[in-house]
């Protein structure tokens, strides 16, 4: 039996082993994107697969390909059988994270030079994948080294590698490895925590539906000075289709999309603004609680946008232009449903009878998690850790594969935790992670699973 003054020492002995391992992720540019060179993808996956070997893991490397074309991303998965509990009676607990990551950005807008080298500083590791989601990672290998040979669940390790491109086979790879997957419990450490110090349990995600959209006046380039008046260019087009999606206030416009405007958590405004960057005279935008603005309310965005250059401006009428656009859909909403309304509103709001058309990107359901047991375990296990209790937050980003898990395995309880905070910087330049809290989530996980197996003295 174990404690858990035991289990956070040996945590904290552990930390600099776990620390080390994680630096040498940080090394590798594993961008999981097809114009990127996937060697280093698999050499990430070996790194993952070596470090679960060595604390006694049956683990392999697992991919599944596509009929589109699509070759999946190298997966680990690593087995470690109940110890003190028979393996045949004992629950299963399925811990996931992701070892790809996203491209390292501008080096020269990364304080620490380059993205892939990992350096320490006030408290928090730098470098790209530090936090996303090499601090997922992190956190199962530190959680089972603590738990040494005090394991009373079994444990899946479950680690892909194409998160962030959208884990195309991710469905497929269910379906081909069930029996190997299957839990009574998922841990998926690839979220947020409320801030640095505050442990948090996120309870809801939105939905996600991209869509690309091509506008077209003319049938070729025509001088602005002689045709223009009769005819508006197909930029300005767009942007006049674009401003319909909002309202005055900087809210959705699109009929029928599920809002709430109510959060459980109270965001204030001077925190929001520093921890988005926002420039001192932008105003915020939308209506109700801030943060339902970012969790439980419809977002869209240009995402991109396919016009002349500056550079190569002239005096011409531009015939067509093309823009993609993100919704995050509200948690609960269909996805698709959400997509064609967004098309219909688009459809009935281009101006002055402009050719449009579309072409669908990814999309991805959303996420409500069930109060449970369990649930209430996880709860126990961060507070214990962190000495204050968790606040349950949602997200505003998405996490489609959740639905998946949820529709292969009905009866597992899925639990999405996380160790980034306001000041990581996922995805973009100077992605960093606290290290008191990597070590505190590390310890919470541990205690986890030794509450789930029983191994646990006054629990």
């Amino acid at each position: 039996m174990s404690t858990k003054e035991i289990i956070k020492k040996t945590t904290a002995n552990d930390f600099s082993k776990v620390l080390d391992e994680l630096c040498e992720l940080v090394k590798i540019p594993s961008v999981s994107s097809d114009t990127f060179d996937q060697t280093y993808v698999l050499q990430s996956a070996k790194k993952v697969e070596s470090m679960f070997a060595e604390i006694g893991g049956q683990t392999e490397i697992l991919s599944v390909d596509l009929p589109s074309g699509w070759k999946g991303r190298p997966a680990v998965v690593a087995h470690f059988p109940a110890l003190t509990n028979s393996p045949e009676e004992a629950p299963t607990v399925l811990l996931y994270a992701h070892h790809d990551v996203q491209p390292g950005g501008l080096a020269e807008a990364w304080e620490t030079a380059d993205p892939f080298k990992p350096v320490v500083k006030n408290g928090r590791l730098y470098g790209r994948g530090s936090s996303d989601d090499g601090a997922g990672i992190a956190v199962h290998y530190g959680a089972l080294r603590a738990l040494g040979n005090e394991r009373g669940v079994n444990v899946t390790v479950f680690i892909e590698g194409e998160e962030e491109v959208g884990s195309p086979s991710f469905t497929e790879f269910l379906k081909e490895y069930k029996e190997k997957l299957a839990a009574d419990l998922i841990v998926v450490t690839d979220s947020d925590n409320w801030r640095v110090g505050q442990p948090a349990i996120t309870t809801t995600l939105r939905g996600m539906a991209a869509v690309t959209v091509s506008i077209q006046v003319l049938d070729h380039a025509l001088h602005s000075g002689m045709y223009g008046g009769p005819v508006i260019d197909a930029v300005t087009i767009a942007a006049r289709l674009i401003a319909t999606l909002h309202d005055e206030e900087g809210s959705v416009a699109i009929e029928g999309l599920s809002s709430n405007v109510k959060s459980e958590v109270d965001y204030p405004e001077e925190q929001l603004r520093e921890d988005m960057g926002l420039l001192p005279d932008c105003m915020l935008t939308g209506r109700g609680d801030l943060a339902s603005r970012m969790w439980t309310q419809p977002a869209i965005c240009v995402t991109g946008f396919d016009a002349t250059s500056v550079a190569n401006a002239s005096n011409t009428l531009a015939p067509r232009c093309k823009f993609s656009l993100s919704l995050r859909v509200a948690p609960g909403q269909d996805c698709n449903e959400a997509k064609q309304l967004l098309i219909n509103h688009l459809k009935s709001n281009v101006p002055f009878g402009a050719k449009i058309s579309f072409s669908d990107e990814e999309s991805g359901p959303g996420y409500q998690a069930k109060q449970s047991a369990r649930m209430e375990e996880v709860r126990w296990a961060l507070e214990n850790s962190w000495g204050v209790a968790p606040v349950e937050i949602g997200v505003g980003g998405s996490i489609p594969f959740i639905a998946d898990f949820q529709k292969m395995f009905p009866k597992a309880d899925v639990v999405v935790t996380g160790v980034e905070d306001p000041a990581t910087n996922a995805h973009s330049e100077n992605e960093s992670q606290d290290l008191g809290d990597l070590e505190k989530a590390i310890t919470a996980e541990a205690l986890l699973l030794a509450k789930l197996g029983g191994t646990l003295e006054s629990a």
